[in-house]
């Protein structure tokens, strides 16, 4: 111990001295792991804000301390006295209606107001219980609140209700404040803009703007009605000290057939945690992914700079210096220097989220809680630590191996060779390290350890497409093949094949960037084609809902009066929730995640006697049309097996407060892509048909037509309203391209990184490119001949990397949708060649400076040493 004690302190003596010289070889190891950190650490210090703003809003997203759903129906007496003796109650209720403007309209064509789908939410004089609305960006009081939504006299007329609209209707409609709008048979003042709501929750996606009118406005329109899709909420405040867990368990012990479903403070945000930590997750692996690409960077950084001290180093040999001081002088620097990109990359990454707080509070409702987050910095600085010494101690290992000699023939020969065993098995271990903690701080072990397999396979994958391609340039520049080429072309094709030529470098650090990046431009193109461009081919003009059963003939007869609808389907629809599984409750059913969003809330489910299109039966039988027996459903296929059900399985919905236990009679394979009319859940006739229900109707019609049809539909049935599937669809895509820029911008980090690696590598045969400049010059070539030659071997490569990252791309966009998503797969050429051309103009622009830099280079300063 007391002799490697002793070569420490040599070493870090020696150590101390080198870094005073500056760090000029370690920039592009230093910029790597500082990018792959800064991306890790700000990942997780970014969700962690986005998280505990959450936690911290819980109580004003969610509306209270328990917040109560009911959707068709009111809370009984009994059960709104029960809410009421242990809790104060607040009541509100939404749903989706029609509102179209009423200023200029006396006396004119009711055909030609401008209408528009709306989310109307009525709520009580104690909303909210926690937290304040804001109006025109300025929070009100409750009393202020009630004043603006209350009935007044006004210049329009005495008893006229107000209404505080979302601030993109005005835009919509063509309205400003003390304009009034119909709702059902109400019309309403609006009287401000509402641009807080604090219970609103953390949706990105509605089907329309946001109208806030009291509970009495609400029943004005007349749009309450038995069987209407309505949701009714009773967020409830408990007294100081109560636990919200224990009062849930109560309150569903003392109703347990209410039907309702009831979330406490730790359910407030439960879908924008899933959404949270699904993009979280894939974001992570895109840092760590870029921080792997880095950890290229940092071996050619680390393999440029020991070639630049191999003087020194056979120096420290000729002078006495063991194998072992050696090693561990340029160990210590490459760790502090690593501990030191490391640092630049926490700071970065501890600062990201105060940058993008702005943005990310634009696109995502919610605070973020800023702040310095010591577990994400530590994992970041975990994953930079193990990643710096996993690729570096390769060079250093072999550094030590240099002879003395080597002095003397510094200008040609460099660290070449293989360390010994022990390092290599080091190695190997820092490797596992790395992949045990990724494994270790993923939320999602089985997606975790596919993309370990994933950069593995695409690490080897890359590795051995750049031995076919050094392969391949050797034999075509075999003159024994007899094939007469070019000089230019003969020694780029020989620079790509000569010992300790940057191609495997290159082509994976730059390929497996560019194939993140062409996969993720493949997956959003393909996704936003289905959107904009397949799906409103194919799908309805309209959705109308809301229809009740004795409105089913007049809806039908004012859709066929306007001679525009080509195809009309109508189906009858009853909200329900599953509750047991095979006789287990659901909550406790083994259910995979992908299908537990079937259990968490209400479902869309129909009765019917045929079977509907787009609907493939895989399993069992469809029931006579004239069935009359216990109740029987047909299953989405799909859901089914992340149930775990199969036909005969029985399941229990709740419907309305009733519990029904049906069997499965059939799973259906069903096309929702069409966009068309269908269930996940039919039931057999004979069961629901007395049961409240609305009709839903799914109307097709040429673009022209829809705005009469709407009209027409909304002028005979006001509280019929009509989703406009164009307007859902566009809705959706800006989604998908606020989400895929987000992606995008994310996956070039991945980019960046292989383009620092790309100078790294560049950075590394540097002297061995100043030397073949130099001799080619004495030679008797030209500048402009050595620079095309080296300008050829990197277009050569840059569209070899291009071609490979293309395919690879495509591939892994395939897979996704085709396997993973179940979507259809269109490939998009123009993606594929723009980044080709990218990366060949990268390729080009790095090839160019690093030439030029070696062209600058005086053959007598070289020749000197010689």
């Amino acid at each position: 111990m007391s002799g490697l004690a002793g070569d420490l302190g040599i070493a870090a003596r020696l150590a101390r001295r080198e870094l005073r010289g500056g760090v000029r070889g370690f920039r592009i190891f230093l910029a790597c792991l500082a990018l792959g950190v800064a991306a890790i650490a700000g990942i997780g210090s970014l969700g962690m804000a986005v998280r505990e703003g959450l936690r911290a809003d819980a109580q004003k997203i969610l509306g209270g301390d328990v917040a109560v759903r009911l959707i068709h129906r009111e809370a009984s007496p009994a059960e709104r006295s029960w809410l009421r003796r242990n809790a104060t109650v607040s009541e509100a209720a939404d749903l989706r209606a029609m509102a179209y403007t009423v200023r200029g309209t006396a006396g004119g064509d009711p055909a030609q107001r401008r209408r528009v789908l709306v989310e109307l939410k009525g709520v009580d004089d104690l909303w909210p219980l926690y937290g304040s609305a804001a109006v025109d960006g300025k929070p009100v009081s409750r009393s202020r609140l009630d004043g603006l939504l209350a009935a007044r006299n006004g210049v329009h007329g005495s008893g006229v209700h107000g209404a505080l609209v979302d601030p993109a209707l005005p835009l919509r409609l063509g309205v400003e404040i003390g304009d009034r709008l119909r709702i059902g048979g109400q019309s309403f003042e609006i009287r401000g803009l509402l641009t807080g709501e604090p219970d609103r929750g953390t949706r990105l996606f509605t089907l329309g703007p946001r109208i806030l009118v009291s509970r009495a406005g609400l029943q004005a329109t007349g749009l309450v009605r038995h069987g209407s899709l309505i949701y009714f909420h009773y967020r409830l405040k408990l007294p100081p000290g109560a636990d919200a867990a224990a009062f849930v368990d109560r309150l569903k012990a003392a109703l347990p057939k209410a039907g309702w479903r009831v979330r406490s403070l730790g359910e407030a945000t439960p879908a924008a945690q899933r959404f949270l930590a699904r993009i979280a997750l894939y974001l992570t692996l895109v840092g760590l992914t870029a921080l792997l690409v880095g950890g290229l960077g940092v071996a050619n950084g680390v393999r440029a700079w020991l070639d630049g001290r191999v003087a020194t180093v056979a120096t420290f040999k000729c002078l006495g210096a063991s194998a072992r001081i050696v090693f561990l002088t340029y160990l210590i620097q490459v760790l502090v220097l690593a501990l030191a990109g490391i640092a630049i990359g926490l700071v970065a990454g501890a600062i990201l989220p105060a940058a993008l707080a702005g943005l990310v509070e634009s696109v995502f409702p919610v605070t973020l809680r800023l702040g310095l987050y010591p577990a994400p910095l530590a994992v970041a600085a975990l994953f930079g630590l193990l990643t710096a010494l996993a690729f570096s101690l390769w060079s250093v290992a072999r550094a030590r191996e240099v002879p003395p000699a080597m002095l003397f023939r510094q200008t040609v020969s460099a660290v070449e060779g293989r360390p010994k065993p022990l390092y290599i098995a080091i190695t190997a271990l820092l490797v596992a390290a790395l992949a045990g903690l990724a494994l270790l701080t993923a939320a999602d072990p089985v997606i975790a350890t596919i993309f370990i397999c994933g950069c593995a396979g695409a690490f080897l994958l890359f590795r051995g497409l750049a031995w076919l391609v050094a392969r391949g340039a050797a034999r075509l520049s075999d003159p024994a093949r007899g094939v007469r080429r070019g000089p230019n072309l003969r020694l780029a094709l020989a620079n790509i094949h000569r010992p300790g030529a940057p191609t495997a470098s290159v082509i994976l650090s730059l390929g497996l960037g560019a194939t993140v990046l062409v996969a993720i431009a493949l997956i959003q193109g393909n996704l936003m084609d289905q959107v904009r461009r397949q799906m409103p081919d194919r799908a309805p003009a309209f959705f109308f809902i809301d229809i009740l059963p004795h409105q089913a003939a007049r809806f039908d007869a004012a859709v066929d009066g306007t001679g525009g609808a080509t195809r009309t389907t109508r189906m009858p629809m009853v909200r329900a929730r599953i509750v047991r599984l095979n006789g287990v409750p659901a909550a406790e059913a083994a259910v995979h995640p992908d299908a537990r969003w079937a259990t968490r809330s209400e479902r869309g489910l129909t009765y019917a006697a045929a079977m509907p299109e787009g609907s493939r039966l895989v399993a069992g039988d469809w029931w006579p049309a004239d069935y009359r027996g216990p109740p029987r459903v047909s299953f989405d296929a799909e859901l089914a097996q992340g149930m775990g059900l199969a036909v005969g399985d029985t399941i229990t919905f709740n419907v309305l407060g009733r519990e029904i236990t049906a069997t499965i009679a059939n799973l259906r394979r069903v096309q929702w892509r069409t966009v068309g009319m269908n269930f996940t859940v039919i039931f057999a006739p004979g069961t629901l048909e007395s049961a409240p229900h609305s009709h839903i109707a799914a109307v097709y019609t040429e673009p022209e037509a829809e705005m009469r049809l709407l009209a027409a539909v909304n002028n005979a049935l006001p509280n019929v309203s009509g989703v406009r599937v164009r307007d859902a669809l566009e809705s959706a895509a800006g989604i998908l391209e606020t989400i895929g820029v987000a992606l995008r911008s994310t996956a070039t980090v991945t980019l960046l990184a292989g383009l620092l690696v790309l100078a790294g590598a560049i950075a590394a045969g540097h002297r061995r490119r100043v030397y073949d400049a130099v001799v080619l010059k004495v030679l008797g070539a030209t500048r402009g001949r050595v620079l095309r030659a080296f300008l050829l071997e990197y277009g050569l490569l840059g569209l070899v990397t291009a071609a490979i990252a293309a395919v690879l791309g495509a591939i892994v966009a395939w897979a996704v949708l085709t396997l993973a998503m179940r979507a259809p797969w269109t490939l998009l050429p123009g993606t594929a060649i723009g980044t080709a051309l990218l990366c060949l103009a990268v390729m080009l622009l790095f090839g160019f400076v690093g030439t030029w830099r070696a062209m600058r280079q005086k053959p007598a300063a070289l020749l000197r040493n010689e």
